[in-house]
């Protein structure tokens, strides 16, 4: 049967209908994902495309900042896990939607707008504050961006941001929500309040033995010891090793003689700035110059306020002749050059001089470098001979002590930070460590664990102590504690409960709180987030919020203490929000419609996304 079809397919009829199919199946999406959305495309916003370079150039910025917070860059299921990737589509998209609305009305951005943006761009500003082409090549260079990707991003944004100001930029909270914003922000209450303790209540029975056992037995989750694993460490690193080695005093002035004019501490200047922005100032400055007026009093005659840039080396300004002039100058002198805003006077205020250390100054940095150099030459023939030793089953103690390295003992849990015994281990390293730690068994060869920088660390496994139940003689204190807690919260709970009837019925908080030696407190008036002296956290706001003058609750506060409190007064706000205030819920208003008019359009144009060569693209690039 196979071999008749193989035959109808190779015949005229065989491939029309072959035809007919490929052109049916296309219709069924197949056109969508290979023609419509090519491999380079991401995904679609009506005419708007996402390239794979604007995806991955947005994806990274955003799997940095999530570096910072965990410590590594996420795998792609990491990411999608945390939902980066759809994140980073729907941020993208938002600007596409916009850029298909803008060129429906013809919008554009001229190449003087473009020049005003660059040099307003905080990026490539140098030590003065101000544009600096090289800078500007410099960073695009390390941002992976062509100039021309640059002003097209610039150019986007410039569009955006006209269509969104021309749509929103006058619209501002209702008038009767801005009120009800401020009488819920604003609005104070006062009230009594005792807090309850130990002593408003009889001191709970202490709990039996078949008591005690009930609880354990009840909470004996809680009550658990965790595997600890005792292990015997060594550590190979260019550190360990070059701690290792006895660096002579002929060596170390060799070294200083061959290398001290390097070991030269470059001269590095305190340089001050004022910018002389009118031609009075700039002739006030000349003639200062002239007459050999100091700097300061120039300064002060003129009401001006001296900006400092530094101390800074030469190499450090890459002003050319902000440079150039500063270390021209003596100290204390100035002098007056050109700026991109016009003149500017430069002060030299201090010289620190270029110095060459003793060599007592630079003995422990000489020492430290040599053995670093020795310690590098030796560490790959010294890591091969402990793993042939590893290999012959030589416990760490006499590996250690052939090659003058210390050995580490340590009771590991599976968090691992009884590891910090290791100095030369990395704080991001005492997880993984720790998982081989007890991936172990005894008794068998355990292979060394490489580390970053050619280090290496071996173990040997002593012994293990599992996890297990504690017994009640183990935890008696403790459960006894826990118990007495427990009894202490709900007798405070019911006390509690009883003294807010008391005060429904018509009793004054001051007269119950004369029975408990517990004096009722007047709190300062206070908003719903709490009073500012932060006697009346935000939990007893919330409840005193509940109801109005006379209103008796309890609660436990942020602090965990019983709080029984009476509403005493309430007031309303007096005065409008102020206009700073008034411009920051405006504002959140905007961004709130440009939100949702973007979502809008994005939906109205359609959002298309390419699956396939998102997966590929985040897994070529970040793995699994």
């Amino acid at each position: 049967m196979l071999d008749g079809l193989r035959d109808f397919a190779k015949s005229w009829p065989g491939k029309i209908l072959g035809a007919f199919l490929l052109v049916g199946v296309a219709g069924f999406g197949i056109n969508n994902v290979i023609v419509d959305l090519g491999s380079n495309t991401v995904a679609r916003v009506g005419d708007e495309e996402i390239t794979s370079r604007e995806f991955l150039r947005a994806y990274q910025n955003q799997a940095n900042r999530i570096a910072q917070q965990i410590g590594s860059v996420p795998t792609a299921s990491q990411a999608e896990a945390m939902g980066i990737p759809t994140a980073v589509i729907l941020g993208l998209s938002e600007g596409a939607a916009l850029d298909t609305l803008s060129a429906q009305f013809n919008m554009g951005v001229s190449e003087s707008k473009l020049a005003q943006l660059l040099r307003e761009d905080p990026s490539f500003h140098g030590t003065l504050g101000t544009f600096e082409p090289a800078l500007f090549t410099q960073v695009l260079q390390s941002a992976g961006w062509t100039e021309a990707e640059y002003f097209e991003a610039r150019s986007d944004e410039a569009r955006r941001d006209q269509l969104t100001t021309a749509l929103f930029a006058d619209t501002d909270m209702p008038e009767v929500a801005a009120d009800l914003i401020n009488d819920y922000a604003t609005a104070t209450r006062t009230i009594d309040y005792i807090v309850l303790s130990g002593t408003s209540i009889e001191t709970p029975e202490a709990p039996t033995e078949d008591e005690l056992s009930a609880y354990l037995e009840e909470n004996q989750a809680d009550f658990r010891t965790v595997e600890t694993r005792t292990v015997k460490l060594l550590d190979l690193s260019l550190a360990s090793l070059a701690a290792t080695k006895d660096i002579s005093s002929e060596a170390v002035q060799a070294e200083y003689e061959a290398t001290k004019a390097s070991l030269t501490t470059p001269e590095r200047r305190t340089i001050e700035q004022v910018s002389l922005a009118t031609p009075e100032l700039q002739a006030q400055f000349e003639a200062g110059l002239a007459d050999g007026t100091d700097f300061s009093t120039l300064v002060a005659e003129a009401g001006l306020t001296a900006s400092s840039l530094g101390t800074l080396t030469q190499a450090e300004i890459t002003d050319t002749r902000l440079a150039s002039a500063a270390f021209g100058l003596p100290e204390g002198d100035f002098a007056i050059i050109e700026g991109i805003g016009g003149q500017r006077a430069v002060h030299v205020a201090e010289i620190e001089e270029a110095r060459e250390p003793t060599l007592e100054e630079a003995r422990d940095d000489i020492v430290a470098r040599l053995a670093q150099d020795e310690a590098r030459d030796e560490i790959n023939d010294v890591l091969d001979q402990i793993e042939e030793l590893r290999a012959a089953f030589q416990p760490i103690d006499q590996i250690a002590e052939r090659f003058g390295l210390p050995v580490y003992e340590a009771d590991v849990t599976a968090g691992g930070a009884e590891l910090a015994v290791l100095p030369n281990l990395a704080a991001e390293d005492y997880a993984r460590v720790s998982q081989a730690i007890f991936a172990a068994e005894q008794d068998r060869l355990i292979p060394s664990i490489p580390l970053s920088g050619s280090s290496h660390l071996w173990f040997d496994l002593e012994q293990v102590e599992p996890a297990r139940d504690q017994t009640l003689d183990e935890v008696r204190a403790e459960v006894e504690a826990a118990i007495a807690a427990e009894r202490i919260d709900a007798a405070l709970a019911a006390k509690a409960e009883d003294i807010v009837a008391r005060l429904e019925a018509g009793e004054a908080l001051a007269d119950i709180g004369f029975e408990l030696s517990a004096f009722p407190q007047l709190s300062a008036p206070f908003t719903r987030f709490g009073s500012e002296d932060g006697l009346v956290d935000g939990t007893v706001a919330s409840a005193a919020f509940a109801g109005g003058p006379g209103h008796a609750g309890a609660v436990l506060n942020e602090s965990g203490e019983q709080v029984v409190f009476q509403v005493v007064d309430t007031a309303e706000p007096t005065t409008p929000l102020d206009d700073v205030a008034l411009e920051s819920i405006n504002a959140e208003a905007r961004a709130g419609l440009t939100s949702e008019f973007v979502a809008a359009v994005r939906e109205d144009a359609g959002l298309r996304i390419n699956q396939q060569a998102l997966n590929q693209l985040l897994v070529q690039n970040y793995g699994q």
